[in-house]
């Protein structure tokens, strides 16, 4: 078994298609539980710790590796460090990964619903043209898919405009400033208070 097999099993499980994999996945993928923390942070911490550290480049020379390693260094620190400032420690080596990745074609080996979790590093970046490359991608990601599974796709590119629009407005995302130890702005602070402002 290659090194990284465990965590993709973990993350998107053995389902018959997109769909399945979402309904049973979702929780996991966008939800915020302890236990889940806890499980990410026994079973991959110390993978996530060389990842952090620059280690395990070896596993980039293959798409599921590839895979994995972005998912070590973008999705797993979000929960291992959950409201922490290393929370966002991998993003820009995630990012440069995933660049280098879609360059050799890695992106293209991999199921749709495994490229949601390559194209989602756009997603996460504060920076206006990394955002709007993220809303091009999901969007041929979308038109890429079975018309049975567009809804499914609609919803995550729905979830990459949203995020273009918070840094087409402030250039940041004003939800991280209390954990990253940035000053909101009074605009930023209103929009806080609003439904949906946080990620």
């Amino acid at each position: 078994m290659q090194p990284w097999q465990p965590l993709l099993d973990w993350w998107f499980g053995d389902f018959a298609d997109a769909a399945e994999t979402a309904a049973a996945r979702q929780g996991l993928w966008f939800g915020k539980r302890d236990s889940q923390d806890q499980h990410a942070r026994q079973c991959f911490g110390t993978q996530v710790e060389q990842a952090l550290d620059g280690g395990l480049a070896d596993w980039a020379e293959q798409p599921e590796g590839w895979l994995a390693l972005i998912l070590l260094l973008d999705q797993l620190p979000r929960m291992l460090f959950r409201d922490q400032p290393r929370a966002y420690a991998g993003d820009s080596r995630a990012l440069a990964l995933v660049r280098d990745g879609i360059a050799r074609g890695l992106d293209a080996q991999l199921t749709p619903i495994r490229r949601v979790f390559v194209e989602i590093v756009f997603e996460h970046a504060e920076d206006l043209a990394t955002q709007e490359l993220a809303v091009l991608r999901y969007t041929a990601l979308r038109d890429a898919v079975s018309p049975a599974e567009r809804e499914l796709f609609d919803d995550f590119l729905d979830y990459a405009v949203r995020h273009h629009a918070v840094i087409a407005r402030f250039g940041r995302f004003p939800h991280r400033n209390a954990i990253l130890g940035r000053a909101s702005s009074v605009e930023e602070a209103a929009f806080l208070k609003e439904p949906g402002s946080r990620f």
